[in-house]
């Protein structure tokens, strides 16, 4: 961790090999399985190459991570014995699908900075007929194994790795080149194996095929060969993370929890946009259309909208900026208590059954899944001049998304067909199925949540009308029903509106009081209008004329047919919503969490639907939108 790696690695007295990762990428899960067994099978390298890894997504560990450079995830480095600073760190520039490749590339950089050899290693080159000829004078052992070897193997250098901790021999690598000691030897076949003794005998190694793991096994066990003390430094945590993480509870999956989408944006902006040393040309102008369409289209609380309207008037200007420069525009300022991010992410439906599952991705899914509805229910004119949110979204991930193989299928599917989208309505539906596309492909893999495995959403659970059963036999997959895209887009924009986004969350219940964001920033706005207790306070809560006959209507079912279009093609089925007088054990039956991986098997309907207090807080939309910028003139000052 951020508190072990520069006193482990710095003036060390062995090479080491440090993977840079974050718990929440999708190929670093796919890439861990092999770096575990990497581990496992050099462990009898050490102390001569150690190995560690360390998680980029702890908050407490980002600013080490920053000043090794590290970029993208999974960034594996070599660090050679006696590495002085990050800049020592040689980056391998891919990632083999196999140990064997691995352990290559790691003798191969260590025979590159032969100049610090480390101490514990055993000579790696390949020897010559006047090493041999004295050998036994000048090395205080019994057998010297002979390794015959291809010019372009690994194989003698391994075996001499693997016999780095024993006493009483030494292993040395003869090159097929080498025609004189082939020919003294006569050797005929490569790899061969010579195990050469102190009284001038001398006698095959057996090995066949699995050359290694014989050749390593038979000199282990040859008599007066004895395994030696080594001392292996163990790196021991000195901090605990950071990153907010509460016991693991379900949420409800019908709901979009604030609490996901500022994490998502938090995320994004203060580790994702914050790890280049300077941010200019395409990246810089990525960032200020990511910015942009966040001012213009995230429903978030007051407090955070001011940020960022503030951030945006600071980065509008801009043509080249720093990390330091970036680093201090995203503080919280003390002087502007009402223009603030939250200082940790903490994730409620995306929350994953242990750490290291979901968060980020699943949150910034949701992100760009809000920012399409939204975009899409506003009049085109009004967002004038503002980037559509599509090509933002492909802008941010193509310059920040620290998961690269995640990045390049995302560029992949953009490419083929998100030039083939018209209107934003479009916008959502191309989301909504490129996102099915990626759980399709990640369905049954071993790097998900295995508590939320990857399915075609909506469920049927939540929305039903989306599907119907289809008697094709051409639908792959096992497939046996369509999608009826005028009742999905519907639902989308439901789900993913700022309706249906809750401050609540089933973690934390007593101080969330169950609102939406459309509530909150209402009672914000009034707060910041001079709002008190008495009597101004009773009637700024009052309902509005007809709010208790929607209210009732909702609880009855009874709603104008007229609002959804009930009966045409594409409208979501109404009943009665349960949700509204559920009782506290029932609810807790029905909370789960929600994802965009896998999401509920709860019912979209209307129990999806709160109490009809909502209706009035939408037509406030353009006062509190006028009332949301109330920094403005200071915004230019604050960062």
């Amino acid at each position: 961790d951020a508190g072990t790696l520069e006193r482990r690695i710095f003036n060390a007295t062995g090479a080491w090999v440090v993977e840079f990762y974050a718990s929440w990428c999708g190929h670093c899960k796919a890439f861990a399985p092999l770096w575990k067994s990497l581990a496992n099978d050099l462990k009898d390298w050490r102390p001569a190459v150690m190995m560690g890894a360390i998680d980029c997504a702890d908050f407490s560990n980002k600013n080490i991570c920053y000043k090794f450079g590290i970029k993208n995830y999974p960034t594996v480095k070599f660090f050679k014995m006696s590495s002085q600073n990050p800049e020592d760190g040689i980056q391998f520039n891919k990632y083999e699908k196999n140990i064997e490749s691995l352990r290559g590339n790691i003798i191969t950089l260590m025979e590159i900075h032969g100049d610090t050899w480390p101490s514990a290693s055993p000579p790696l080159h390949p020897t010559s007929v006047t090493e041999l000829r004295d050998f036994f004078l000048v090395n205080n052992v019994t057998y010297l194994a002979l390794i015959f070897d291809k010019n372009d193997s690994f194989l003698s250098r391994e075996v001499a790795l693997d016999m780095s901790q024993y006493e009483n021999i030494a292993v040395r690598r003869v090159l097929e080149s080498n025609e004189e000691l082939v020919k003294q030897f006569n050797i005929t076949t490569f790899p061969s194996g010579l195990l050469v003794t102190n009284n001038g005998s001398c006698r095959s190694i057996p090995g066949l095929e699995d050359w290694r793991s014989q050749y390593t096994n038979f000199l282990r066990n040859l008599p007066g060969v004895f395994r030696r003390d080594v001392f292996i430094p163990t790196v021991s945590p000195t901090a605990q993370s950071t990153t907010a993480f509460t016991v693991w509870k379900v949420a409800d999956k019908r709901k979009i929890y604030m609490d996901d989408l500022e994490s998502a944006v938090l995320y994004s902006l203060r580790i994702e946009a914050a790890v280049f040393p300077k941010l200019e040309g395409e990246r810089l102008s990525a960032l200020k259309d990511f910015v942009s369409v966040l001012v213009q289209h995230f429903a978030g609380r007051l407090v955070i909208k001011n940020f960022l309207y503030n951030l945006d008037l600071w980065l509008r200007p801009k043509t080249i900026v720093l990390q330091s420069e970036w680093e201090e525009a995203l503080k919280n300022k003390t002087e502007f208590p009402n223009a603030t991010l939250p200082e940790r992410p903490h994730w409620v439906g995306c929350q994953g059954s242990k750490p290291q599952f979901r968060g980020f991705p699943c949150g910034l899914w949701t992100l760009f899944h809000h920012l399409t509805v939204q975009a899409s229910c506003q009049k085109e004119s009004a967002s004038s001049g503002i980037p559509e949110v599509l090509p933002t979204m492909r802008g941010y991930i193509h310059n920040f998304f620290g998961c690269r193989m995640c990045a390049e299928h995302f560029e992949g599917m953009a490419a083929e067909s998100m030039h083939e989208v018209n209107n934003r309505d479009e916008a959502v539906l191309w989301l909504w199925s490129r996102h099915n596309r990626v759980n399709a492909r990640l369905a049954g893999t071993a790097i998900g949540d295995p508590k939320f495995p990857k399915i075609q959403w909506p469920p049927k659970s939540l929305c039903s009308s989306c599907h119907y059963t289809s008697t094709d036999s051409s639908l792959q997959d096992g497939k046996n029903f369509v999608w009826d895209e005028n009742r999905v887009l519907m639902f989308l924009k439901w789900h993913f509106s700022e309706k249906n986004i809750y401050m609540d969350s089933p973690l934390q219940p007593q101080t969330r009081n169950g609102l939406n964001v459309a509530q909150q920033n209402d009672e914000a706005e009034w707060k910041l209008e001079g709002g008190g207790r008495g009597e101004e306070n009773d009637q700024g809560n009052q309902k509005e004329p007809d709010e208790d006959k929607k209210s009732k209507q909702l609880e009855t079912g009874e709603i104008e047919k007229k609002k959804f279009d009930l009966g045409k093609p594409g409208s979501p089925e109404l009943h009665k919503p349960s949700i509204v007088k559920m009782s506290t054990k029932a609810k807790e039956m029905v909370e789960d969490i929600v994802d965009l991986d896998t999401f509920s098997e709860q019912h979209f309907k209307s129990k999806a639907l709160k109490p009809a207090r909502q209706s009035s807080i939408r037509e406030r939309r353009t006062k509190r939108d006028t009332r949301l910028f109330l920094m403005a003139n200071e915004g230019r000052h604050s960062l």
